[in-house]
């Protein structure tokens, strides 16, 4: 099974005949082509065309972070699995305002029901946060009015903002308190946390993408445009929830990552490699926790769960099955 790769360091990845490794004053470092799914780069890191044509031929998406830990690009391989036929129908599904809408509507729907059950998980563990599944609920039922995307983006932006004032009661500790939420640069410990998490889940989400016939370019939800992916960030709203920030709590109710671990700089708050390197072991331990299936009956991890929602879109995109976003069971 091939697995993702992170470099927090500074040095230069290099190719050597039909090997690659990375190097700097501490000594090389050898990388497994066939068991390298992506390589995730935090550091300062120098690549030749050398690099990049091998990392091409052997299907290795490259991601790239900026100083804060935050996605900043991609490096996206020739598509080996891109369908003319799936872009078309991806196209057409997104030109058409009622189909775009019904596919919009099930990532706002699954990303609700999900901040739902980790409001409800931590309710049946003795924390008040009733009144906020109640508001949580009833922004879900208006879901379906909504006739344009910008409705949708409104709600969904409610309910999150609601889902979000849970966080300090689930926490409950001070020097992670919420506030409001911020981004670059975030303000506070919670909200560093909170960035970092998600730029991991859109780049897992996009990595997941490359291994299917869609195109990370054409999204539902999210505009599609001319500077970025988007399709990534529209499955990202379904898994944040239950990915990302059962991380943080397991990083805050544990103790692994404290308030000594962040720093101010000009620009913002940083998260220190020590912190980054927990946080990213943790999600990768979350992402390939499995849990049972049921319409498999069988275990499957989180990661597999990722790319089995990207086939359902496709069924749906194909009009072989109605997409129906995966909903967390607790």
């Amino acid at each position: 099974m091939k697995k993702p790769v992170y470099i927090f360091s500074n040095g230069e990845l290099k190719r050597k005949d039909n090997t690659l490794f990375f190097e700097n004053e501490a000594g090389k470092k050898y990388i497994p082509v066939n068991g390298t799914s992506e390589i995730h780069i935090f550091g300062e890191v120098d690549i030749n065309k050398r690099f990049l044509e091998f990392a091409t031929t052997s299907e290795i998406i490259l991601h790239f972070y900026n100083y804060y830990g935050y996605y900043a690009g991609t490096y996206y391989p020739r598509e080996h699995l891109n369908s003319g036929h799936m872009i078309l129908k991806q196209a057409e599904h997104y030109l058409d305002n009622e189909k775009r809408l019904e596919l919009a509507k099930e990532f706002v729907i699954g990303a609700s029901k999900n901040m739902r059950q980790a409001v409800r998980y931590y309710i049946n563990r003795g924390k008040n946060l009733q009144d906020i599944e109640n508001e949580i609920n009833n922004l879900e039922q208006h879901i379906d009015e909504c006739l344009q995307i910008d409705e949708l983006m409104a709600i969904e932006g409610n309910i999150r903002q609601y889902y979000y004032d849970a966080f300090d009661e689930i926490i409950q500790k001070p020097e992670f308190s919420f506030v409001e939420r911020t981004r670059r640069p975030p303000k506070n410990n919670l909200n560093t946390m909170i960035s970092f998490g998600n730029s991991l889940m859109y780049t897992t989400c996009l990595s997941e993408i490359y291994k299917t016939h869609l195109d990370p370019r054409i999204g539902f939800l999210h505009a599609t445009n001319f500077r970025r992916f988007t399709l990534n960030l529209d499955v990202s709203e379904i898994f944040k929830p239950i990915i990302v920030d059962r991380v943080i709590y397991t990083l805050l109710g544990r103790n692994i990552i404290k308030a000594d671990d962040f720093e101010k700089t000009t620009d913002g708050l940083l998260m220190k490699e020590n912190a980054k390197k927990a946080f990213v072991q943790e999600y990768e331990d979350k992402l390939n926790t499995t849990i049972k299936h049921r319409e498999l009956g069988r275990n499957i991890s989180y990661r597999r769960i990722i790319r089995m929602e990207l086939y359902k879109l496709e069924k749906h995109l194909i009009g072989e099955e109605k997409y129906e976003a995966f909903i967390a069971r607790w």
